[in-house]
């Protein structure tokens, strides 16, 4: 299924022109991903939208879409990764812009959900930031949110609008399969992401799986220990694999505990390379060999570690794209 993915469309382009009854495709870029919206736009042979977003001298945001989307399907792309707020207000801002332009309908696709891992309570008086993040959107105009690798699946259900789930791993899986690496073991990063790893592993043959059981305190954000690995990846080649990395503690610690024990070699897989703080310096001094991550959020290069392999998700969002306005089944690319 993966070979589909990665094919551009043909010169008779239905996405172009209305065709059976279907409205023209017109794909919008809020300014968070720029290099992965023109690449989808690329896929498909469609240029990317025309839209004008400047600052205000006091910060506030000016938006303005330079072509008519009237009667449109409009596709935003555009993840709300660093800096979170700012990126989340400026798709807000773009979407209300088209829904007063008269789009006929609008699909954000959201590479990385910010304020995804706030998704339940975990202590008192605390927000369910997932919740008033999709509450936003839904208010704002959007029609459908397509999403990849959601920190939780559950917040598919906080939306009031159709969300199509994506999952990265066809395409982190057909790269660790061309490395020929023997005797893997899929590992998960704590107990919740056991499901992931297990999926991950099944598409390598039916690998093993090892999961590490992690604890964090309740009092502090971004700290973890790790205590004990269940599973046996002794000799092992061991591919951690979550969703997403952030200041990388989880799997720099991880990846030491997995070398303490005897791995023969780690590396690591995540759709999201978030990346802020110390996680450079980290994943740089651990036993990472490669850090597999996609481009769903963009690297600068000053928090980009030199252990760092990054791979496209732009053909896997531009055949959902396709299959969204066609009404083809998402799904089946999965299948």
């Amino acid at each position: 299924m993966v070979e589909t993915l990665i094919k551009k469309e043909t010169k008779e382009n239905p996405l172009l022109t209305q065709m059976n009854g279907k409205r023209s495709v017109k794909i919008f870029s809020g300014r968070a991903n720029i290099p992965l919206a023109k690449e989808i736009c690329d896929y498909l042979n469609l240029p990317l939208g025309k839209i004008n977003i400047s600052p205000f001298s006091d910060g506030e945001l000016y938006v303005q879409i330079e072509e008519s989307v009237r009667g449109c399907d409009v596709f935003v792309i555009q993840p709300t990764c660093t800096p979170v707020n700012e990126n989340v207000m400026e798709l807000l801002i773009v979407l209300d812009a088209l829904k007063r332009a008269s789009a006929e309908k609008i699909t954000v696709v959201m590479p990385y959900y910010g304020y995804g891992r706030q998704d339940r309570k975990a202590a008192g008086r605390e927000p369910i930031t997932a919740k008033l993040i999709a509450d936003l959107l839904s208010q704002a105009g959007t029609n459908r949110i397509l999403a990849l690798d959601l920190h939780a699946t559950q917040i598919m259900g906080f939306f009031d609008v159709i969300v199509d789930h994506l999952f990265a791993t066809p395409v982190l899986v057909e790269h660790i399969k061309s490395l020929g690496l023997k005797d893997i073991v899929v590992v998960s990063p704590d107990v919740g992401g056991v499901t992931r790893a297990r999926a991950f592993a099944k598409k390598l043959n039916d690998a093993p799986i090892a999961i590490l059981d992690k604890r964090r305190p309740m009092d502090k954000h971004n700290t973890v220990e790790v205590i004990n690995i269940i599973g046996e990846i002794k000799g092992k080649t061991c591919v951690m694999v979550d969703d997403m990395i952030d200041t990388a503690g989880t799997i720099t610690q991880g990846a030491a505990l997995l070398q303490k024990e005897g791995a023969k070699e780690v590396l690591a897989c995540s759709t999201h390379a978030v990346l802020s703080g110390p996680a450079k310096d980290r994943i740089d001094k651990s036993p990472i060999t490669t850090l597999i991550v996609t481009n769903s959020i963009p690297v600068p290069p000053e928090r980009s570690p030199k252990k760092l392999k990054i791979l496209s998700v732009a053909g896997l969002l531009a055949e959902a794209i396709k299959r969204i306005h066609l009404d083809d089944s998402v799904s089946e690319m999965f299948s």
